[in-house]
């Protein structure tokens, strides 16, 4: 796979929905920022996506290991800054109740490495907008 794609399309007078194979997500602001509060912010959406693609390696990494998860959770926060506002950090915090502490903690650095997302993040990315030429 070369390429992943998502396409975005006009939900109501502030929402998007974003299909992503048989899903979709509605995306919004919140009412008090002008929104109609249909779905997540994009940041907040980027934030589960960064969770979501953490937890899937954490797994992967923990039945390659014979490591028994049970009751593993995941915490994804956002640090604003300034001057354009953006996120400055963003910290993972884990949890497993059937983890023994120093398997934890090798299975979060091997989700730390393997992860798509916090790979990219990491790294930086050029993020580029364009008017399409065709119509989609």
């Amino acid at each position: 796979m070369d390429e992943m794609t998502v396409s975005l399309a006009q939900k109501g007078q502030t929402a998007s929905v974003a299909s992503i194979r048989d899903h979709s997500i509605v995306m919004d602001r919140p009412s008090s920022h002008g929104g109609s509060d249909a779905g997540p912010m994009g940041g907040e959406t980027l934030l589960a996506s960064v969770g979501g693609c953490f937890m899937s390696t954490f797994y992967a990494a923990a039945q390659a290991r014979s490591v028994p998860v049970e009751g593993a959770t995941c915490r994804v926060t956002g640090v604003f800054v300034p001057n354009p506002r953006r996120f400055g950090a963003i910290r993972i915090e884990v949890t497993c109740d059937s983890c023994p502490p120093e398997d934890l903690a090798h299975l979060v650095q091997v989700a730390e490495r393997g992860c798509l997302v916090a790979a990219t993040l990491k790294e930086g990315i050029e993020v580029s907008a364009s008017v399409a030429t065709q119509p989609r």
